[in-house]
């Protein structure tokens, strides 16, 4: 909530005066939304459980397992919003003690090192899913190669997420290493992009 122009927010006589901000969906990706669903289907499946445990005395079986799974597609989903966001724990300290020189080959290093990673990581998982098949899930009949896709899907995202960042770090010339607290959105839009309507 914020208070109308510079007027104060209670008036003279205690009456409360302030406005909503304006809601403003463009910063989120359709990833984002699918996590919010995967969530949503993880918070229903929870709450059945203990509908059906506590208020039934009879437990759905498959519920305990479902929600685990979901749990991991929430994790592996929502990592991907935390590369583009730029979120994850990074080590900052050092930075202040270096060289801008050497502080943008480290910051840009650490990119490389990131993206090499995360796609190293997504090519196993994609190897992985297809051996997957034939494991089926403990109380449900479907096989885990469901679970698998889905943390496959998480690691790609994180790897083209991560190669959006890296070169938004290349373009402005600094990445949030060098320079804490000034940018934990992501890869928005460049002024000179802007015009362009560029978006992810």
């Amino acid at each position: 909530m914020t208070p109308d122009s510079d007027s104060p927010v209670l008036d003279e006589s205690g009456h409360f005066h302030a406005t909503d901000a304006p809601i403003d969906l463009s910063v989120y990706r359709w990833e984002d939304w699918l996590t919010l669903v995967m969530f949503w289907l993880l918070a229903f499946t929870v709450f059945y459980q203990f509908f059906t445990r506590y208020v039934l005395n009879d437990s759905a079986s498959w519920t305990e397992e479902i929600a685990r799974y979901f749990l991991v597609v929430v994790t592996f989903l929502g990592a991907s919003m935390g590369v583009r966001r730029n979120s994850h724990i990074h080590v900052e300290f050092v930075y202040r003690y270096l060289p801008a020189l050497v502080g943008r080959a480290l910051s840009t290093f650490v990119d490389l090192i990131r993206i090499a990673f995360l796609g190293y990581a997504s090519w196993l998982a994609i190897e992985l899913v297809p051996r997957m098949n034939n494991l089926g899930m403990t109380v449900v009949d479907l096989p885990m190669s469901w679970v698998y896709g889905f943390v496959a899907l998480g690691f790609v995202l994180m790897t083209y997420r991560a190669i959006q960042v890296a070169v938004l770090h290349w373009r402005r010339g600094w990445s949030v290493l060098e320079r804490p607290g000034e940018d934990h959105d992501g890869p928005s839009p460049l002024p000179q992009a802007a015009g362009r309507g560029a978006r992810a």
